[in-house]
């Protein structure tokens, strides 16, 4: 009986976590929607060819216009670097996709606090910074080239060559061709646009629920004296540290990512970790286990360790300065909260904020439904696996089948 009355009060700590972040995450993932679908994916593909600043500006530009989910981003940055950009310039982009977007710094503010939404964006800046500066250092151009001779290698089409083929020729994004205001006034574009928020939404379904279900039972069933014996505490610069580089640890072995973490994160908070140490976390979305064995596979075994070396060095390099630049400055952390989440429902500004959402998603939903009758899908798959919305003339790898004769 004890054990279930710990399994209900966890469900039940999730379940208001969610509760006081859900018209968030519906706003946050109609808006990434909406970027997908109307802006085009070629300009990006033309723009990203070296590491130099404007190019790490527009490639932190395009991130954070894109979806938030961290499979995704690996996805989309592989993509893009195999098709000519340059490989620092995708890292960045990667990056700012999952770090640099709204729907993660809205969900940050309800359940830690403003100043933990505004160190997202700062200390997110620290990070395209550092890899601008230390990744083309440890992965020189030759071992990139390697590594895109890689991918060519795997996305080789079966039965003729793909004739988008090529570094420095992208496939046409017929999806988004046009000027910007004549597609905004196509019922066929927001019908896109609603196909790709809940594809983004099937996408990511298991790292939120796990991410809710994870943080309600280190709230609720873990104990303090846990958190005490992997972080330390009180003693000073060194807890800061230490705190900051063990965050990134605790989110590889967490096995959840992008928006996912940000429940957990407030447990971790909840339980007396630093703000650094959070931050960090945060941002480590991106090393957990599962996206390290992707890395694998795409770049290589010897690539993927620089990667895992060079990702820790700078998230928990961001955490750490982010939480010195805001004590220099000032910002104290938010008050630890006594409990993560409401402890019942209440008729307040998030019953009536996810009402109004919840609607907001019906006509999502309906849109997605009437996505060909209203002339969207064209030239747009949906992978079987991860429930991924992808263009046909952009996919990563193609495989055509030769009728017999």
């Amino acid at each position: 009986m004890a054990v279930l009355g710990l399994i209900g009060s966890s469900l039940r700590e999730a379940f208001f976590m969610f509760w006081e972040t859900l018209w968030a995450l519906v706003l946050g993932f109609w808006l990434s929607g909406a970027v997908q679908a109307f802006v085009s994916r070629t300009q990006m593909q033309r723009v990203l060819g070296d590491h130099k600043p404007p190019a790490l500006a527009r490639g932190s530009l395009f991130g954070m216009a894109s979806s938030s989910c961290s499979y995704a981003a690996a996805a989309l940055a592989r993509t893009l670097f195999g098709r000519g950009a340059d490989f620092t310039t995708a890292m960045v982009f990667m990056f700012a996709s999952t770090n640099l977007v709204v729907e993660l710094g809205i969900v940050l503010w309800l359940l830690l606090g403003w100043p933990f939404a505004a160190a997202e964006f700062t200390g997110g800046v620290i990070m395209i910074v550092l890899l601008g500066l230390i990744l083309p250092r440890v992965v020189p151009a030759r071992r990139a080239e390697a590594a895109r001779h890689r991918l060519d290698q795997d996305a080789a089409p079966v039965g003729g060559p793909d004739p988008h083929a090529g570094h420095g020729a992208p496939a046409a994004d017929a999806a988004t061709a046009g000027p910007l205001r004549a597609r905004l006034r196509q019922p066929g574009r927001w019908a896109q646009a609603a196909s790709y928020t809940i594809s983004d939404l099937a996408m990511l379904r298991r790292e939120i629920v796990i991410g809710f279900a994870a943080a309600g039972f280190l709230a609720v069933a873990v104990p303090a004296g846990f958190w005490n014996a992997v972080f330390l505490h009180g003693h000073g610069a060194l807890t800061a540290i230490e705190n900051a580089v063990v965050g990134p640890f605790v989110a590889i072995i967490s096995f959840v990512c992008s928006i996912g973490n940000v429940p957990l994160a407030a447990a971790l908070w909840h339980d007396g970790i630093s703000f650094g140490g959070v931050v960090a976390f945060v941002f480590a979305d991106l090393i957990s286990l599962p996206l390290l064995l992707i890395y694998r596979r795409l770049y290589g075994a010897g690539l993927t360790l620089r990667l895992l070396a060079v990702f820790w060095l700078v998230m928990s390099a961001a955490g750490l300065l982010t939480e010195l630049l805001f004590g220099a400055a000032g910002i104290s952390a938010p008050a630890r909260p006594a409990v993560i989440a409401p402890e019942h429902l209440a008729w307040n500004y998030t019953t009536v904020l996810n009402i109004v959402f919840l609607a907001v998603f019906a006509v999502i939903w309906w849109l997605h439904r009437s996505a060909a009758r209203l002339g969207a899908g064209r030239g747009h798959a949906r992978d079987p696996v991860c429930g991924m919305q992808a263009e046909k003339a952009n996919a990563g790898a193609a495989a055509r089948h030769r009728p017999p004769p």
